[in-house]
């Protein structure tokens, strides 16, 4: 699989268009599929790979484990928690009430696990 392909799979899964993906990485209009036929740079692709929530190496096939050298959900801060949350399409609240960051850590961590 090229990495334009894991990329196109991977927005997919994330409910993402790829112009989707490509704005919301403040990337020029439609490189994404300028690289159907040549490499992204490195930017770039980082760029790409936090969108997604995923490391550069899975984009680039060198892994099958999406969360390869990411961050630790441990040592995120509650705004990249509740975004990260927020992706995997997890609540927020609990009986009404905004959760911990503590509780968003252990949901975030099983939502990746259970992936």
């Amino acid at each position: 699989m090229t990495t334009f392909e894991r990329i196109k799979q991977t927005a997919k899964e994330r409910g993402l268009t790829l112009n989707q993906l490509n704005d919301a990485a403040k990337l020029k209009n439609n490189i994404i599929y300028s690289w159907k036929n040549k490499m992204p740079s490195a930017e770039n692709l980082s760029k790409v790979a936090d969108v997604l929530g995923v490391s550069v190496d899975y984009l680039l096939g060198n892994t099958d484990d999406m969360h390869a050298n990411k961050k630790n959900p441990e040592k995120m801060d509650s705004i990249e928690l509740s975004e990260a949350l927020r992706k995997e399409g997890a609540s927020l609240q609990f009986e009404g009430k905004e959760i911990s960051d503590e509780y968003k850590k252990i949901l975030l961590g099983i939502l990746q696990n259970l992936k």
